[in-house]
């Protein structure tokens, strides 16, 4: 695909290497080539907008990216100002956290501002650190605040019967976190999200292209005209992927634009 209309870009170890805190400066020069050409720009994340890392949202500024697909496309702004947003029910939220709070697991509610938790524990600090500075301690947040997603936080060998458990009431998770995942609703997705951005703008998903690495990238893979799978992604989402680039390490982002000649 040489020309598509908009390009969507997930953060974590797909522009952005996470535990390293680097954002390579090719990842700016591939954005400044994407505007000469009169591509639109976006971000698309798992991320509240509050969890976004400076860097990445010093570059959302100075590259002038023009949409961003938050909290697994439940959030969505364009050009600075919302444009489409998911809130999950209070009954399904209400269910989830009953749940979990009879298996003894911690959980805590996104907000596209704010992050609050049912519990402080050592797995929450942990996972917690690496994407917000500070959350408040409130277990009936979702009571009073629009919440977009949860999370959970507990070890992998849990997965399948968490998983199980929430699919009953309509909800779905996604790790990533070796002990964090993220809960929402079963429809929930980026590519839900991109679909209906994009759709507002007049642009078909076939006319999208679109970059990610982790388990939260599958359907948007599947969906979008376009994808590509980065070097050190997971390999489901390699294997759903048009194309495969090098690492966030190698300026993949950069060389697949390169590569497939749309810069």
């Amino acid at each position: 695909m040489k020309n598509p209309k908009i390009i969507f870009f997930d953060i974590d170890n797909t522009i952005y290497r996470k535990y390293t805190d680097t954002l390579r400066p090719s990842v700016g020069e591939a954005l400044a080539a994407l505007k000469q050409r009169s591509i639109l720009t976006a971000i698309a994340t798992g991320r509240p907008p509050v969890a976004i890392p400076a860097k990445v949202k010093a570059l959302i500024q100075e590259a002038g990216i023009d949409m961003l697909v938050t909290i697994n496309g439940q959030y969505i702004e364009f050009q600075g100002k919302t444009l489409q947003h998911y809130p999950m029910e209070t009954d399904k939220a209400a269910a989830v956290c009953d749940f979990l709070a009879q298996q003894n697991i911690a959980y805590a509610f996104v907000n596209h501002a704010e992050i609050a938790v049912s519990e402080e524990t050592a797995w929450v600090k942990d996972a917690l650190s690496r994407i917000v500075s500070s959350y408040q301690v409130d277990a009936y947040y979702y009571l009073q605040h629009p919440v977009y997603q949860l999370l959970a936080f507990y070890k992998q060998e849990k997965d399948t019967e968490i998983d199980a458990a929430v699919a009953q009431m309509g909800a779905k998770t996604a790790r990533w976190h070796e002990n964090a995942v993220d809960i929402l609703c079963q429809e929930g997705s980026k590519a839900r999200g991109i679909e209906h951005a994009i759709a507002k703008l007049g642009i078909d998903m076939k006319n999208v292209m679109a970059f990610g690495d982790s388990f939260n990238d599958v359907e948007m893979m599947q969906a979008v005209g376009f994808g590509v799978a980065m070097g050190n992604g997971e390999e489901a989402v390699k294997a759903l992927a048009d194309y495969v680039c090098p690492s966030v390490d190698e300026d993949g982002v950069l060389r697949a634009l390169q590569d497939l000649g749309v810069i």
